[in-house]
């Protein structure tokens, strides 16, 4: 007689980050056996991958945990990602979870559920982000018809408004050569677009020594891909080299989604940001005057 396969869930809130790394975490379940199932479908395992950015986004979340515990009461709720890491008591306190894990645990979820029943008392695995240098790489495969790669973590920035770096921790990233090595797996699977990823892309090096034009400069090479995008960056990140060879690359796309959060310097300044209106303004006067047909998100 066959055995029945486990049912896990995925449910994700918030950036692309989150997607790529929501992705990995349901291939480490198939590795052990494990079904992925859609969210409205009852499961085995529930996973919430969380967002913090927003007050509206903890919402969310607490409405996906009584969802699914209705939906399957037997069912085991692990809540992961940047709330989990802010407020693991809190979401401890909340019926029917049954794991809280932060930023350093949440690869190791398939591994810790293993056969365990439902929980009588919720395990919560938490941990000072200062302590947090490892970086877990991440891709998306099977959720779109591009994948997200993630190429960088965490951000050293502290603007006064932002929770990111308490949830992620410092800016980190492995070597070129293994997000090279990630992206030649994503094209073996016939993908042919991946969106390059992080918290703060642009910062990308920061472990490594290595620079985000490097980068760009290698994947361009990898056979295989026919389009990369380079997801958020912050203007001051982004350099004329890094213009100049996006412009000439037939790989990577003239789309450039660029953060502005203010178009008040006196506010801007308040937010601790590394930029003041008139920067921005250049940036994109430099792009268009490389790329004149160039989409901008902002």
């Amino acid at each position: 007689m066959n055995q029945v396969r486990k049912r896990v869930a995925f449910y994700t809130l918030g950036c692309k980050l989150n997607f790529s790394e929501s992705s990995t975490i349901a291939r480490q379940f198939a590795d052990m056996g494990y079904e992925r199932v859609s969210p409205d479908s009852e499961a085995d395992v529930y996973v919430i991958n969380t967002c913090s950015v927003t007050e509206h986004a903890d919402k969310k979340c607490r409405q996906a945990i009584r969802k699914f515990t209705t939906k399957s009461p037997n069912a085991m709720v692990a809540v992961v990602g940047c709330y989990a890491q802010l407020k693991p008591e809190e979401i401890a306190q909340i019926d029917g979870v049954d794991f809280v894990l932060g930023a350093a645990d949440k690869f190791n979820l398939p591994h810790l559920i293993g056969n365990d029943a439902k929980k009588t008392k919720v395990k919560v695995y938490s941990c000072d982000i200062d302590s947090v240098s490892d970086f877990f790489p991440a891709y998306s495969t099977g959720d779109r018809t591009r994948s997200f790669l993630k190429v960088q973590d965490g951000c050293d920035y502290h603007c006064s408004y932002c929770t990111i770096p308490l949830a992620r921790g410092k800016s980190r990233n492995m070597p070129i050569s293994q997000i090279v090595d990630q992206a030649k797996a994503i094209a073996s699977q016939n993908v042919k677009e991946i969106i390059l990823t992080g918290v703060n892309t642009g910062d990308f090096g920061k472990s490594s020594g290595e620079t985000f034009l490097e980068l760009i400069q290698q994947l361009d090479r990898v056979e295989g891909i026919e389009r990369f995008r380079i997801s958020s960056i912050e203007p001051n990140l982004i350099t004329p080299e890094i213009v100049d060879f996006v412009a000439q690359s037939a790989k990577f796309l003239p789309h450039f989604h660029i953060p502005l959060q203010s178009g008040s310097n006196r506010i801007l300044a308040l937010m601790r940001r590394r930029y003041r209106r008139e920067l921005f303004a250049e940036r994109i006067e430099l792009i268009r005057s490389r790329m004149p047909d160039t989409f901008f998100g902002v």
